[in-house]
This record gives structure tokens, C-alpha cells and sequence, in this order.
């Protein structure tokens, strides 16, 4: 029903219906969809903050998933926190791409990510 509602632009008519089935307990696969199903409606309706703990929770909960940090990065950005954002935007691009220059410079983003506002002397 929550995928539903979002499908058709009903974001916040899906909220309960994901709420609802992440505390009654899902199969991994579904939890995984559910999650960020809600964490990104949460974030489209403006509620920032609870986008943003449901995302770091799931991205604890399922390191492997690289959705979670992408989306995760999306509340940052709304936040104005946006030095986070960028950190896990580049190690997700450092981490997935399979382009050859991004590859070569692979380990000098991941470095950087973490270090934009910093200057060398």
C-alpha cells in the first residue's frame, strides 16, 4: 500500500503504511525497500530530520546497500550540511564507478572527501 501511494504522488498517504509495516517486521528484501521508501518520503514532505535518522539507521543496518548514502546524502544537502553530503557522495563515486578515471583516481577522492574545506600550505 505505501508503494502504491507513493506511485501515485501520495507521499504522505504512504507514510503510516510504511511506518506501520517496518514495526510489524519485514523479510530483509522488503525491510530494505521499506526503509528507504520512507526515509525518502520523509525527506520529499520536508521532514528532514526523520529522513535523516531512518537513512543512518539503514545505512548501518545494511552497508552493502549503496542506495542508502545517496539518499542519506539528499537530506544532508537539505539539512545544509553539506560537507557530509558531499563526503558520501564521493566515496559512493569512488566506491561504485566503474569509469577508468574515476577508477585511476579512486584513492585520491575517497582522501579528499573528508577534507574540502582543508588548505595545504
Amino acid at each position: 500500500m505505501a508503494w502504491t501511494h507513493d506511485v501515485l504522488g501520495l507521499e504522505r498517504a504512504a507514510v503510516p503504511f510504511y511506518e506501520k509495516s517496518l514495526a510489524l517486521g519485514l523479510p530483509s528484501e522488503q525491510r530494505v525497500g521499506a526503509l528507504l521508501g520512507l526515509g525518502s518520503t520523509y525527506r520529499t514532505l520536508g521532514e528532514y530530520e526523520k529522513s535523516k535518522g531512518l537513512l543512518m539507521q539503514a545505512v548501518q543496518e545494511y552497508p552493502e546497500n549503496k542506495e542508502f548514502p545517496a539518499f542519506l546524502a539528499m537530506t544532508l544537502h537539505n539539512l545544509g550540511e553539506h560537507s557530509q553530503a558531499m563526503e558520501l557522495l564521493l566515496k559512493l563515486l569512488a566506491e561504485t564507478s566503474a569509469d577508468e578515471g574515476i577508477r585511476s583516481y579512486s584513492k585520491a577522492i575517497s582522501y579528499y572527501s573528508d577534507k574540502l574545506e582543508q588548505v595545504w600550505d
